[in-house]
């Protein structure tokens, strides 16, 4: 089993920057890829940003430039920079990780991007 637990949303106005922290625990040394996703109200769940534990990473085409993942292994825990937020950025951002024997998701947390 793995938890996952996200931190690190919140309010932000536009053009401003958010970090995102998912700590994993329990079997992380199963997890192959950890990453992030959003859910907008009325739109289906996305991929933002993921990681292997090799060090690739894979961004959506609307994160590319703005956004950055990265992982601290001794932390377990990895993070999503988020600069130059827009309005569309407003989601409820979800952390996956990826096993062999199954995906775990965290509880979610809130990102609102509004003046």
């Amino acid at each position: 089993q793995v938890q996952l637990v996200e931190s690190g949303g919140g309010l932000v106005q536009p053009g401003g920057s958010l970090r995102l922290s998912c700590a994993a625990s329990g079997s992380i040394f199963s997890i192959n890829v950890m990453g992030w996703y959003r859910q907008a109200p009325g739109k289906q769940r996305e991929l933002v940003a993921d990681m292997t534990t090799g060090g690739t990473t894979t961004y959506a085409d609307s994160a590319k430039g703005r956004f950055t993942i990265s992982r601290d292994n001794a932390k377990n825990t990895v993070y999503l920079q988020m600069n130059s937020l827009k309005p569309e950025d407003t989601a409820v951002y979800y952390c996956k990780g990826w096993t062999p024997v199954g995906n775990y998701w965290g509880q979610g947390t809130q990102v609102t991007v509004s003046s």
